[in-house]
């Protein structure tokens, strides 16, 4: 996991706190700025549901 090229977004700018998303091969990789060393990884469809349910509101409280 050390090749992986590590992004977040652009809002984000310099912050301390920001998500982190990685792609390799068929996996997705995610993990927060505040702690890199636990990393989530998550399959293609995965990673297209989580994406959807956030933009669909599924996590909202």
């Amino acid at each position: 996991m050390d090749d992986l090229r590590w992004q977040r977004p652009e809002a984000c700018g310099e912050g301390a706190s920001c998500p982190e998303v990685a792609m390799a091969d068929d996996m997705v990789y995610v993990r927060s700025s505040l702690h890199p060393s636990s990393i989530a990884q998550l399959t293609i469809t995965e990673w297209r549901d989580l994406v959807a349910g956030i933009q669909n509101g599924d996590f909202n409280t």
